[in-house]
């Protein structure tokens, strides 16, 4: 009976030790299976966002923060954090215009810092190559291409982003080395009315906007503008340095 019970329990423990080494070689085929492929995604995120940098710097165009340093630069299509919910520009960190741009935007946030100390430009997107053009106008089959355009521009036709000459951008308050955008009544890339910067006398008195969240578009546009920047009608967010026919007649645009 004792010999028995002996061997129920060694067959009881040798199942449960195969069982546990079972687990570690899944678990050991899984880690040497995977990670090769996160170590690859990784490798080609790195390796397309070189490319592009070196290409934008083949174009001279120049890292803005190396024309105003205390400007901020928080790529959002180098996130999943945008309207097409992936990461288009792969690990590309640095946000990159046309020079004559770059001192533009460098005027406007020197305008804004002497008006409001606490204040900051803070960039959501620069030069864009047409590559991503493509992915962000591919992105939004929903729409007519005629409907489409009012938010992406055709890559066929080219976008004022694709030569450099035009920035996506916000107003962050700065606190040591934190920041936080202002409340703009949408977030980035919203697509609606609520954006229209055209529409923003009527939201108002609907309700649909606050006071304060129209005095802080209003300060953005106002210091991109004196900057020398023009606004358009569909986005709070972006504003041109050159017109689309300005920009391709001086500029290659970038691929």
């Amino acid at each position: 009976m004792f010999g028995i019970m002996q061997k129920k329990i060694w067959t009881q423990r040798t199942t449960k030790m195969h069982g546990v080494a079972q687990r570690f070689r899944s678990k050991i085929i899984h880690f040497l299976c995977v990670t090769p492929c996160i170590l690859v995604v990784l490798c080609v995120q790195k390796s397309y966002a070189q490319n592009l940098e070196n290409s934008l710097q083949a174009q001279k165009l120049v890292d803005i923060q190396q024309v105003d340093p205390s400007l901020l630069v928080e790529l959002k299509y180098s996130t999943t954090d945008n309207f097409v919910k992936k990461d288009v520009y792969g690990e590309l960190t640095r946000a990159y215009m046309q020079p004559m741009a770059a001192q533009k935007l460098a005027k406007a946030n020197a305008l804004l810092k002497r008006e409001h100390p606490d204040l900051r430009l803070l960039i959501y997107d620069a030069a864009r190559p047409r590559a991503a053009q493509w992915k962000l106008w591919q992105a939004l089959p929903q729409y007519p291409e005629r409907e489409r355009r009012k938010y992406v521009a055709d890559p066929r036709e080219g976008s004022i982003h694709n030569y450099g000459c035009a920035v996506d951008l916000t107003v962050a308050r700065v606190s040591g080395t934190r920041y936080e955008a202002l409340d703009m009544g949408t977030i980035y890339d919203f697509f609606g009315v609520m954006a229209y910067p055209s529409q923003e006398g009527r939201l108002l008195k609907e309700g649909k906007l606050t006071k304060q969240q129209v005095a802080n578009r209003q300060l953005l546009r106002s210091v991109m503008r004196q900057g020398g920047f023009s606004s358009i009608e569909y986005e709070w967010w972006h504003f041109n340095a050159l017109s689309r026919k300005k920009a391709m007649m001086l500029f290659r645009i970038v691929e």
